[in-house]
């Protein structure tokens, strides 16, 4: 007696398999979502005045650099970049024979 898999039979499990998936998703989706339905908590309303006198305190310093439309970009820092190979112009090492 030998057992014969056809693609049908793939094709039946694959679908049996693709809904409990989609049906432990569902569960799952549902019994971890949160409630719509939740009654509104009570809340107490307080009310507290404070009065606050003027310091004689400094201003801080400010912590950005001066930003100037026509003054360049003063945030970008220098740029120290290797020099480039010694190769000729227009040639291109690995191509058509160069070394």
């Amino acid at each position: 007696m030998s057992i014969v898999i056809t693609n049908k039979d793939n094709r039946l499990v694959m679908a049996i398999a693709g809904g409990a998936a989609l049906i432990a998703i569902g569960g799952l989706a549902t019994a971890c979502g949160t409630s719509g339905e939740q009654a509104p908590s009570s809340t107490s309303t307080t009310t507290t005045t404070a009065t606050t006198s003027p310091s004689s305190a400094a201003a801080p310093a400010p912590t950005e650099k001066g930003v100037n439309p026509t003054g360049g970009n003063l945030f970008t820092p220098g740029v120290t970049a290797n020099p480039a190979p010694n190769v000729p112009p227009g040639q291109h090492p690995g191509i058509n024979g160069v070394p």
